[in-house]
């Protein structure tokens, strides 16, 4: 279950039917009922179900929904992913904001797939990042999930993450690491861009050592002085030719900041099937 849902859904509907669907109101229809046919229209990843559903139940509670594919499924172009019958008045004022957010979720998902299949063969686990759509993160990271990668942090409050600024607004990333661990009793992850910088986290016996932007060289180098203890994530410039020879490295994960910022919205199309009177 996604947090909020219900919420964001509702806000959704108000933005796009503020004062209801002019064009629809103004024929005039009845309820009329029938079927409408959810059509892929590319090759991809099945995200956003529950979203879906949720959307066309907001404007239509009596609507059926009948999904021919599961979470994470794939796809194929021209398949018939769901069915949905009800009154198609209702259904077809739902019909954008829910292909919406079904499209925008099996993108990012089908993007996540691309990157979590150049990982096989090794121990390396494709992350997300916080780059995500304000309101909506939750919604995204469970797409990324969806095509089987893993979520980083939630947000700000569930894990401790010592970034460049961090550092200097304390002076030096030892003492930064020194005043968390005054602090809390946590995992901490410190983002380093130099050799020199994963040398001290080494030193420091940090939990996690992200190397950000560095070239393949240089992260081959920085993972033959971090220890097995240490868990290592490399981001920056991760695209999906690139991953392959990343992950060969030996690295725990790789962040992407694509998976969610990025990603194409997958295609789908509602076709309406209405029935004579």
């Amino acid at each position: 279950m996604i947090p909020n849902l219900t919420e964001i859904i509702a806000k959704a509907f108000d933005e796009d039917l503020p004062r209801g669907d002019l064009t629809t109101d103004s024929l005039g229809l009845v309820a009329v009922h029938g079927n409408a046919r959810i059509l892929a229209k590319e090759d991809l990843v099945l995200a956003g179900v529950e979203v879906f559903n949720a959307c066309i139940r907001h404007m239509e509670p009596a609507a059926e929904v009948k999904w021919q594919f599961k979470e994470s499924d794939l796809i194929l172009n021209k398949q018939v992913a769901a069915f949905v019958r009800g009154n198609l008045v209702q259904i077809l004022k739902a019909e954008r904001v829910a292909l919406n957010f079904l499209g925008r979720m099996s993108g990012i998902a089908t993007l996540t797939r691309c990157y979590v299949q150049e990982t096989r063969g090794t121990k390396c686990k494709i992350l997300d990042t916080r780059k995500t759509t304000p309101l909506l993160r939750d919604f995204e990271k469970y797409a990324v999930r969806c095509g089987g990668g893993e979520n980083h942090r939630l947000n700000l409050s569930s894990a401790i993450l010592i970034k460049e600024n961090h550092i200097r607004a304390t002076g030096s990333m030892k003492e930064a690491i020194r005043r968390i661990r005054t602090n809390v009793s946590v995992m901490i992850e410190v983002e380093c861009s130099t050799l020199d910088e994963v040398k001290i986290a080494v030193n420091e016996r940090v939990d996690r050592i992200l190397l950000d932007n560095m070239t393949t060289e240089e992260i081959r180098q920085a993972r033959e002085v971090i220890p097995a203890v240490i868990q290592v994530e490399a981001s920056g410039n991760m695209t999906v030719e690139r991953i392959r020879e990343v992950a060969a490295l030996d690295v725990d994960f790789i962040s992407v900041g694509a998976l969610t910022h990025s990603a194409p919205t997958a295609d789908f199309s509602m076709l309406f099937d209405w029935e004579s009177k």
